[in-house]
């Protein structure tokens, strides 16, 4: 066992959603495949989603209270710079009792005051941005940065391009380790083998317009001779129940309010519609998987429509704006998974755009800059 001064120390941080907390965990578990005995702390913004994620893969947590500003209500911004001003008092006390060797941030609320602090202690950061248009606290920070990987090209728009590495997102290892067979897949959801299927899923909360979309087109569905497996999300899985009781169910379609599994949802997919978020989109390009994205217009920047937009451009994803898709989404996909040439061709160009590995590149990348091998 090497002393604790030998030993590796990394922190990271970040989170607020999915979309970071996946990448965070991936390059974490990278990270240890390298260094076995590497410790890893993690710090995360309090009352966020990775202060319950972070602890179920494993990983110390340490929270912060930072929030966002509030850009329509000025006077609550005097709270937020004081939660900010102790935010970074904190960072510095968590850094100086864990002595990092070097700091990773993923983005969210808590990277900013972690990395702003590490910096300043002459410690070595990476940053990693999900998406095609980076985010305020990634652009704040890459001046202090040693290196940033990111997902798409054309980044140097935002950061130094002599820091930039194109590594793409660390995606759920899971998903690309699924050994089911499509006509198992089919099975777990209770669906027939000849049909062709279509996965909708809007996160693990659901999609407002993803699902009124579906409520709209009961009877396009049901008259289509396809097959649909339909992620609710918890939060609309009631009112969609009490909708679905008053009209009727259509027979080939599968409603779930949460999958578990995803690995054998897309397994089961000849087509997935889907928000245009950072990690998702690289999940669709590893596994090569035709997609209609319909970007959520709720995110900071429209940063979902730009992820989306870098498919389209290449012919790797269909695209439904969020404003068109109750009217548009379903009569789309049932035209489109009927046209084997089209969903071919999707696949092909989907799977040009995938980087494989990234969470090892980055792992790699993390441990260089400690000035290990």
């Amino acid at each position: 066992m090497k002393e604790d001064n030998e030993r590796l120390r990394v922190i990271i941080s970040g989170g607020g959603t999915g979309g970071h907390i996946f990448p965070a965990v991936s390059i974490a578990n990278a990270v240890r495949e390298l260094c076995p005995d590497a410790q890893i702390l993690f710090v995360g913004a309090l009352g966020r989603m990775e202060m319950q994620r972070v602890p179920q893969a494993g990983y110390e947590i340490k929270g912060l209270p930072i929030m966002g500003f509030d850009r329509k209500n000025l006077l609550k911004n005097v709270k937020v710079l004081w939660c900010v001003w102790k935010s970074q008092r904190m960072a510095r006390k968590i850094i100086r009792d864990f002595r990092p060797q070097v700091a990773v941030g993923v983005g969210g609320y808590a990277s900013g005051p972690t990395l702003n602090m590490a910096a300043k202690m002459g410690i070595p950061c990476l940053i990693q941005e999900q998406n095609s248009y980076a985010g305020v606290t990634n652009k704040l920070l890459a001046k202090k940065a040693a290196k940033i990987c990111v997902a798409y090209e054309g980044m140097e728009r935002f950061f130094p391009a002599d820091k930039i590495m194109l590594t793409g997102n660390p995606v759920r290892q899971a998903l690309l380790d699924t050994k089911v067979t499509r006509q198992e897949a089919l099975q777990t959801f209770g669906l027939a083998a000849g049909k062709k299927t279509v996965l909708l899923v809007g996160g693990s909360l659901g999609a407002r317009t993803i699902n009124e979309s579906v409520l709209t087109h009961l009877d396009d569905i049901a008259s289509s001779g396809l097959q649909f497996i339909w992620q609710t999300g918890k939060y609309y899985s009631a009112q969609i129940a009490g909708e679905l009781k008053q009209k009727g169910c259509p027979d080939n379609l599968k409603v779930l309010d949460f999958i578990t599994d995803m690995g054998a949802a897309y397994r089961a997919a000849d087509l997935v519609i889907s928000r245009a978020g950072a990690s998702s989109i690289s999940e669709f390009c590893l596994i090569g998987k035709p997609v209609i994205l319909v970007p959520s217009p709720n995110v900071a920047e429209d940063h979902q429509t730009k992820n989306a937009m870098a498919l389209v451009n290449r012919g790797a994803a269909l695209y439904v704006k969020d404003a068109e898709a109750t009217e548009q989404l379903i009569p789309l996909a049932i035209r489109t998974v009927g046209d084997d040439a089209q969903l071919q061709s999707l696949s092909q160009n989907v799977l040009k755009m995938a980087l494989p590995d990234s969470a090892r590149i980055i792992a790699q990348e993390v441990i260089r800059l400690t000035g290990r091998s």
